[in-house]
Order: structure tokens, then C-alpha cells, then sequence
């Protein structure tokens, strides 16, 4: 059976990009497996900050929306439909001040929505996307995993439990810019990780 991966590429260095490599090496790997990769590029495909207005068209009963409204929910709706249509979710991310790019964070403004991803309960948010699991590739130039600095891993994990996707897997390529061995390394040790977990898939 074929497993169907979304890739969500978020690094604006293009070529130059450390996420990307990780991101490109995940794709070269799963074509040696029977493995289908959709990748968005949320850099390329720029999603604007979230307004009041998209908003208000998500919460408008769909048939009574305006033409303009129709418009804004369709940002949401594919995206929702694209991540529902993929049994692994992949984030290519770069730390960027210590957080993820304001364009994935776009993205995840229109995939959590109250009644498509998650629901409030009387005990709590519980998450309506089952049966997927999440892959984070995580590329740093300095070296934060397991310090109190790296709030972005915690971040992306607590965002993808809203959903109700728990099955997380990171890989982290840390101290990029410490030194072109120290970068090697990372990497190397990187592109294993993302091997063993693309024979799992």
C-alpha cells in the first residue's frame, strides 16, 4: 500500500537552505520506497497573516458566504484537504529567533480550526485528525535540542497534539554554523536518522 507524505518546506534561503537539504534528502529517499511526496513550499506559496476577515468567512455557513468570503475560506480548505489527504505530515524547519518562520506558522493558522481539526470539550481542546503521524526535520545553526532555549520543538508538538497527531518523530541537524566538521557531521548524522525513519514509512 502506498503512503502518501506531505512535505511543508518553510526556509526563506532557498538552495542555500540546511531545512531544505533535510527536506531534499527525505524526497530522494522515499523513491526508493512506495512512498507519494506532495510538497508545499510555504516560502514559494506565501499564505498572508491571518485577519479578522478569513476568520469571519470560516465561521460563515459556507452557503451563505460572499463571493469575497468564498475566496478567503478556500486558503483554509485546501490545505485542510491536502493534510487529510496524507498519512505522514513532514516539517522541514529552520529556527528562526528561536521560533518556527511566520510563513509556517500562516500555515498552521488555517490548518487549526476549531470543528475541522480540534473541538473544545468540557475536559479540554481534543484533536480530530487520527491515525496520522508527524516527522519534524529540524535544522539550527547553534545547538539548543534539550535546553531551555529550544521552544520551537515544544511549540510544533503542542500544535500538532491539538490536531490530535501524537506520533511524532524529530530529527534534529544542530550546529550548522559552528564549523564546516561540526556541519558535516550534523548532517551526516541527519541524513541517517531520515533514512531509518523513511524505511518505517
Amino acid at each position: 500500500m502506498t503512503t502518501r507524505a506531505l512535505l511543508v518546506t518553510s526556509s526563506i534561503l532557498g538552495e542555500n537552505s540546511q531545512s531544505n537539504a533535510l527536506a531534499n534528502h527525505f524526497k530522494a529517499k522515499t523513491e526508493e520506497r512506495d512512498v507519494m511526496v506532495t510538497h508545499r513550499d510555504v516560502v514559494a506559496n506565501a499564505l498572508p497573516h491571518l485577519a479578522i476577515e478569513e476568520l469571519g468567512a470560516w465561521q460563515t455557513p459556507a452557503e451563505e458566504r460572499s463571493t469575497e468570503q468564498q475566496a478567503l475560506a478556500a486558503h483554509s480548505d485546501e490545505l485542510l484537504a491536502e493534510l487529510r489527504a496524507n498519512d505522514v505530515l513532514v516539517l522541514a524547519v529552520p529556527l528562526y529567533n528561536l521560533g518556527i518562520p511566520s510563513q509556517l506558522k500562516a500555515w498552521f493558522d488555517r490548518v487549526l480550526r476549531a470543528g475541522e481539526t480540534f473541538r473544545y470539550t468540557e475536559n479540554g481542546p481534543q484533536g480530530l485528525i487520527e491515525g496520522k503521524r508527524a516527522i519534524i526535520l529540524a535544522a539550527r545553526g547553534g545547538q539548543y535540542a534539550g535546553t531551555e532555549l529550544d521552544s520551537q520543538t515544544p511549540h510544533l508538538k503542542t500544535m500538532l497534539g491539538l490536531m490530535g497527531i501524537s506520533d511524532v518523530d524529530v530529527v534534529f541537524a544542530e550546529g550548522l554554523n559552528m564549523g564546516d566538521a561540526q556541519r558535516d557531521a550534523a548532517l551526516k548524522e541527519a541524513f541517517q536518522a531520515i533514512d531509518q525513519l523513511v524505511e518505517t514509512l
